[in-house]
């Protein structure tokens, strides 16, 4: 993701490298025949942002790439950096992280030589957001935590936000889930200062995944619990439903199927509500393994045609032979032989 807090370029952006030394990308190169004002060309690079900000990457990139040059001609170290920045900000939301790396080292460059401490913090996130997709960790975990720095030096508790949670990812992505989970506690107490539903949702996510991925059951429901409150108060049913997924995980994998049960159940009335047929079989099939589980078999079994209906009405005909399989399956085992043959 693009720094946890979706970065705004409308901060500084910049990287001084010698002209030599400067990495053309042949895919973005613009040449204006006539030299543009200052005024003209911030109010160019604005457009560009708006571009960016929309995910209009491409389009983004291509205005970026007509007002650097302009930018250098002027010349306007400060520009020059906004825009390699956002150039590295876009290549990175497009996938292409060897070219995020290279316009955003480009952007360090110009920002230390300015002494603009905001585009140093957006290069360096983007430059660890980057390597941490390319699974370079030691890299990502460098950068991050010198934008940790920066972001704590300038008092930026936003930056400071999303760098301790990047920082929780790229540990988890190692398997240090100790550590991790410590910069993910950090990261919510900011969200919670700053009183950010949306980001402390996002931190909660992340950390209640950490402790899933140690076997913390408690600690999940505990994280999904609150995240499920948040869902709620924000009136997500979508997102209200995915929790409650996980929360019916956690709870099957600690052992408590009845708790399990309640939450696939209240997912599968918000996906009624929503008419998402998707998330209503992926209920019911759960609901019909944990009674299946339980040795509920009459539970279990309604479940099953309830899958059923919903497979027939999507003609999807490799799903309701899976169905058809496990209702055969529960009707074996209760003895039920004429209504097994049916199936």
């Amino acid at each position: 993701m693009v720094d946890l807090f979706n970065s705004q370029l409308n901060s500084q952006w910049g990287t001084f490298v010698p002209q030599a030394e400067r990495i053309a990308d042949s895919s973005v190169t613009f040449s204006s025949e006539l030299q543009l004002s200052k005024a003209e060309l911030d109010c160019l690079l604005e457009q560009a942002i708006e571009q960016y900000q929309i995910r209009e990457y491409d389009t983004a990139l291509s205005k970026f790439a007509q007002v650097l040059n302009d930018y250098r001609n002027l010349p306007d170290l400060h520009g020059e950096g906004m825009t390699l920045g956002g150039m590295g900000l876009a290549f990175y939301a497009l996938g292409r992280y060897s070219d995020a790396i290279a316009h955003s080292h480009q952007a360090l460059a110009i920002a230390r030589q300015i002494m603009d401490r905001r585009i140093e913090r957006q290069a360096l996130s983007n430059l660890g957001n980057a390597y941490r997709h390319l699974n370079d960790y030691p890299k990502a975990i460098e950068y991050k935590q010198q934008t940790l720095k920066v972001a704590q030096d300038i008092q930026d508790s936003r930056g400071e936000m999303a760098a301790l949670s990047n920082l929780g990812m790229a540990y988890k992505a190692m398997g240090d889930y100790d550590t991790a989970i410590a910069h993910y506690q950090e990261s919510l107490a900011l969200a919670r200062l700053l009183r950010d539903s949306h980001v402390e949702a996002q931190v909660l996510r992340n950390l209640g995944n950490a402790h899933h991925a140690q076997a913390n059951f408690a600690k999940t429901v505990e994280c999904y619990e609150q995240l499920l409150k948040i869902a709620q108060r924000l009136d997500d049913l979508p997102m209200e439903g995915q929790i409650l997924k996980n929360l019916a995980s956690a709870c099957y994998a600690q052992g408590d199927c009845d708790r399990a049960i309640t939450f696939h159940q209240r997912r599968l009335t918000i996906a009624c509500t929503l008419k998402d047929y998707r998330n209503q079989e992926q209920a019911l099939e759960s609901l019909g393994v944990i009674y299946d589980a339980k040795g509920d078999y009459v539970q279990a079994i309604d479940c099953y045609e309830q899958r059923l209906a919903i497979a027939q009405l999507a003609q999807d005909a490799y799903l309701e032979q899976q169905i058809l399989m496990s209702l055969r399956n529960v009707c074996y085992a209760v003895g039920d032989y004429a209504r097994a043959s049916r199936y």
